[in-house]
């Protein structure tokens, strides 16, 4: 449990804190007294959204390739899986970039923005997303220091990067007066930031990142698409649902739709600890894994699950007590108040055991069921979620939304978790062969190694 807490705070500190310079800009926005901005912003997240997690998904199949070469004393091998996992992922994120940009208004057009919001939405994509490979960097050094076990340090990559923003954010924003640009360029700065602070822990301190060559990224492509692949399903599965979500809230008008982007802001922040916690014990399970050591990969998934519950315990219980203080601060009022108190008091609420998911799925990633992981988060996100939205809508209004999110949490979160747990009790209890069987050529890669 000491190790679960460790590596999931300190990743929590840091992902947390990129989700809170994601806030201040959505509060400094607010501050400038155009709601109309807020609306933009909120729109423009149910695209953000998607193409962050194919970085997450890519990163999380680093993480487990590298963490699992680590444990099995393969080092030289994980420092070429580290590079071609950060080379793959820049390459893929240029080209999400690209399709978003071209694709950006059709893209908001068909989650409700439209007027103004949409020409603020769409420039706001133009201006931000380009930094999505400078992303990548950031990512996949940050994974190496986790697989690793690094947990500080990794910490220490946001956590650097978005003191420097929290300070910036209000010069670009308000009183230079940039506005909605001042919070694009404040996405590219603290993209670059983090990024030089990973290369900087990866290759100045544990040298875990070699020099790119095109024979490793071939070798390491084939077994790191198996993971990223379901993984990046997996990932996508969230940003689907805030999708279909962001157009049924959108019939509501722009001010509900602002109260729906502080409410994005608020689960990422808030529930930064279980939206890490995946990414932080999927270093644990792999490691573990790879030494075949079966009964600390049950410990871990038993100890996460507790910390998962405990800790979405106490987020709702401090959200319900200054929910009020959040509606004024971002200026919320009317029924866009009322969708922030529903969130408040129920929403959060569901994270109790829908957090379970968060547990399940890196289990899976990391133990050799990606496609399980995918399945679950599918049919939470993309059978559930639009149905029950659609019906609880109808009575509850705007507010309909976030209990009928809460709703299929718990069902989808339960599941998971059982399912999880039923697959951790079910694994081999003997040291697993390298690689976990991924694929003969990456078996072959380890034997090549050992006799160099």
């Amino acid at each position: 449990m000491g190790h679960v807490v460790r590596m999931t705070l300190t990743s929590a500190a840091g992902i947390t804190f990129v989700f809170l310079v994601d806030a201040a800009n959505l509060f400094w926005l607010s501050q400038l007294g155009q709601p109309i901005l807020m609306a933009a912003i909120g729109f423009a997240f149910a695209i953000q959204f998607f193409t962050v997690s194919i970085g997450v998904g890519l990163m999380i199949a680093t993480t487990a390739l590298v963490s699992r070469s680590i444990g099995r004393g393969e080092r030289a091998l994980a420092r070429d899986q580290g590079s071609a996992g950060m080379v793959l992922t820049v390459l893929v994120q240029i080209l999400t970039a690209s399709a978003v940009v071209l694709l950006r208004e059709p893209l908001l057009r068909s989650v409700g923005a439209e007027g103004a919001a949409l020409e603020l939405a769409a420039r706001y994509l133009a201006l931000s997303i380009p930094s999505l490979a400078v992303m990548a960097v950031g990512l996949c050094g940050s994974a190496v220091l986790r697989a690793e076990g690094d947990g500080r340090r990794a910490m220490q990559v946001t956590l650097g990067a978005g003191a420097v923003m929290l300070v910036l954010d209000p010069v670009l924003i308000v009183w230079l007066g940039l506005g909605l640009d001042g919070a694009a360029l404040s996405v590219w700065i603290f993209r670059l930031l983090m990024a030089g602070l990973a290369l900087h822990y990866a290759i100045g301190v544990h040298d875990l990142l070699a020099r790119p060559r095109l024979a490793a990224l071939r070798h390491a492509a084939g077994p790191l698409l198996r993971v990223a692949l379901p993984a990046m399903v997996t990932q996508m599965a969230t940003p689907f649902g805030n999708f279909l979500l962001t157009g049924v809230i959108a019939t509501h008008g722009d001010g509900a739709v602002a109260a729906w982007a502080v409410i994005n802001r608020l689960t990422v922040v808030v529930f930064g600890g279980l939206i890490s916690l995946g990414g932080a014990i999927g270093g644990i399970f792999g490691q573990n894994y790879g030494a075949g050591a079966m009964d600390r990969v049950r410990s871990t998934y038993r100890d996460a699950v507790g910390f998962a519950m405990v800790y979405a315990t106490l987020a709702w219980l401090v959200l319900m007590a200054l929910a009020d203080r959040v509606a004024a601060a971002f200026g919320l009022a009317g029924e866009a108040a009322e969708v922030l108190a529903a969130f408040a008091q129920v929403g959060t609420a569901a994270f109790i055991l829908g957090g379970l998911i968060f547990v399940s799925n890196a289990a899976f990633n990391a133990l050799g069921r990606p496609v399980s992981a995918s399945l679950l988060s599918w049919t939470r996100e993309g059978v559930l979620m639009l149905p029950a939205a659609l019906w609880l809508s109808g009575p509850f209004g705007a507010a309909g939304v976030v209990y009928a999110q809460a709703l299929v949490g718990v069902v989808m979160g339960v599941i998971a978790g059982l399912l999880g747990w039923r697959h951790v009790q079910r694994l081999d209890p003997r040291p697993v062969a390298p690689l976990d069987l991924v694929t003969r050529r990456a078996y072959r890669d380890v034997n090549r190694y050992r006799r160099r």
